[in-house]
């Protein structure tokens, strides 16, 4: 009967996912902490990881703490799917780590990552499709990332789209640049 359960509440776990797309759509923070992460004395490699050296510093989108992220409380409606994601702040956390450690390119993604939390899932895959060669004009990328940049504050982002646009345009791998036979 436990089982039944379970699955049954992992089972409505998804499909509230699967119907709300997985992100926030109204562009509210992803982290109800006050204090920028940024602000902080950065973390360093002897962090790592964080669940188990600092649990504390991983607080989901409605406050809900590491340690309450439990299978009793997905039971009794303690915690919900919007509880298990990824916050801004935890992959700040990561990027941290990952410069400490020299992995200057992985913090960069996370901090990518970090951007992408605050875009509607369903707008990150039509970005995501925009970027793929000879999909989109320089201007259609220019555009994304000038909605990036104003609309989510997703800098980061925005210059690698406009990069993107820049490469594309000397590799030929904008739309209409495809010979044709």
């Amino acid at each position: 009967m436990t089982v039944e359960i379970n699955e049954k509440l992992i089972a409505e776990m998804v499909r509230q996912v699967l119907q709300s797309g997985g992100s926030q759509e109204d562009g509210a923070s992803n982290s109800p902490q006050e204090t920028s992460v940024k602000d902080r004395k950065a973390l360093s490699k002897d962090d790592y990881p964080l669940a188990v050296k600092r649990p504390e510093l991983l607080v989901g989108p409605r406050g809900k703490g590491f340690d309450e992220l439990t299978l009793s409380n997905i039971e009794s409606g303690n915690v919900a799917f919007e509880d298990f994601k990824i916050t801004p702040d935890a992959l700040e956390y990561q990027a941290q780590i990952a410069e400490d450690d020299g992995c200057h390119q992985i913090a960069v993604n996370l901090r990518r990552a970090a951007e992408l939390t605050k875009v509607p899932d369903a707008r990150v895959l039509e970005i995501y499709n925009a970027m793929r060669p000879h999909r989109s004009t320089k201007s259609d990328l220019l555009g994304i990332a000038d909605e990036l940049e104003k609309n989510y504050g997703a800098m980061v982002c925005a210059e690698l789209l406009r990069e993107t646009a820049d490469v594309y345009e000397r590799r030929k791998l904008l739309k209409g640049d495809l010979p044709t036979e």
